[in-house]
C-alpha cells in the first residue's frame, strides 16, 4: 500500500513506542519519514528498520522545547523536501503517581516544556508552510488523562489537556488554509515510557493495575496509535479536524 507515496512526514519522539511504530507505519505507506527524536541513537535505529525494509527517513536530532531549534529543524526539512504535509507532535514524557504537593518545580516544567511547549513549537513552525501550500495535516498526542484525569496524576494530566484545547483552538484558526488539526487521546500504552507512569511500583503489578481500569481489559499497543494517526491523516478523515479520537479500551467513558 502506498497511501501516503511522496507525502513527507514528520514525527517528533520517534525513536521508540508510538512515535517508531506510527514512522514504520507511514513508510510502510510511501512516505518520506523525518525521524526527529531528542537523542541520535533511536532516530538512527527507527531509520534503520525503515530503510532495511525498504521504505525512505531521515534521522533529525530535535529538542522540542526549544522553540529555535524547532522552528530552525523544520525550516532545513521544508527546504529541503519542498513540503511538510503532515505534522505529527508525539514527543512526550510521564509522571508517576505522585501526590500533588510533591510534585517538583523541575517535573513541573519538564511536563510543560516537553508536553505541552513541544507540540505548540511544533505547530507554530510548521503552519506558515502548510497555510502557504493550502493543504496539511497537524496531529498532537494527547492523553486520555487530558479528558479524564487520574488522582496523583495532576500536572501530566493538565499537560495533556491543554494539548486538547490547543488542538481544538488551532484547529479552527487554519480550517480557512485547508489545514486539518486533530489529535489522540491513547491510554497507558506498553511501551519504553510505561515504567515511568508506573515509577517505583512492580512493573508487572503497576501494569496490572493500569490495564484494570481499560474497559476491554488491556492497555494500548504502539499499533493502536499509529493506526489510528495513520487515519487521521488519510483522505478518509478529510472532514475531521479539531477532534481527538480516544484510544483507550474505554477508558474514558
Amino acid at each position: 500500500m502506498e497511501g501516503f507515496k511522496n507525502k513527507t512526514v514528520v514525527i517528533t519522539g520517534a525513536g521508540s513506542g508510538m512515535g517508531r511504530e506510527t514512522a514504520l507505519q507511514f513508510a510502510k505507506e510511501g512516505a518520506n519519514v523525518v525521524a526527529l527524536d531528542l537523542n541520535e541513537k533511536p532516530a538512527e535505529e527507527t531509520v534503520a528498520m525503515i530503510t532495511s525494509a525498504g521504505g525512505f527517513a531521515k534521522a533529525v536530532v530535535c529538542d522540542v522545547s526549544n522553540r529555535q531549534q524547532v522552528i530552525d529543524t523544520i525550516d532545513q526539512i521544508a527546504e529541503e523536501f519542498g513540503t511538510i504535509d503532515v505534522m505529527f507532535n508525539n514527543a512526550g514524557v510521564p509522571m508517576a503517581p505522585t501526590k500533588t504537593d510533591e510534585v517538583t518545580e523541575e517535573l513541573t516544567n519538564l511536563l510543560i516544556d516537553v508536553n505541552l511547549k513541544g507540540v505548540f513549537f511544533g505547530i507554530q513552525a510548521v503552519m506558515p508552510y502548510m497555510q502557504r501550500q493550502s493543504s496539511g495535516v497537524i496531529i498532537n498526542t494527547a492523553s486520555i488523562n487530558g479528558a479524564r484525569p487520574r488522582a496523583f496524576n495532576s500536572m501530566y494530566s493538565a499537560s495533556k489537556a491543554a494539548v486538547i484545547t490547543l488542538t481544538k483552538s488551532l484547529a479552527l484558526e487554519l480550517a480557512e488554509y485547508g489545514v486539518r488539526v486533530v489529535g489522540v487521546n491513547p491510554v497507558a500504552a506498553e511501551t519504553t515510557m510505561l515504567q515511568g507512569f508506573i515509577g517505583d511500583a512492580d512493573y508487572d503489578s503497576g501494569k496490572e493495575k493500569y490495564a484494570s481500569s481499560v474497559p476491554l481489559g488491556r492497555l494500548a499497543k504502539a499499533e493502536d496509535i499509529a493506526n489510528t494517526v495513520l487515519f487521521l491523516a488519510s483522505d478518509k478523515a478529510s472532514m475531521i479536524t479539531g477532534s481527538l479520537i480516544d484510544v483507550d479500551g474505554g477508558r474514558g467513558i
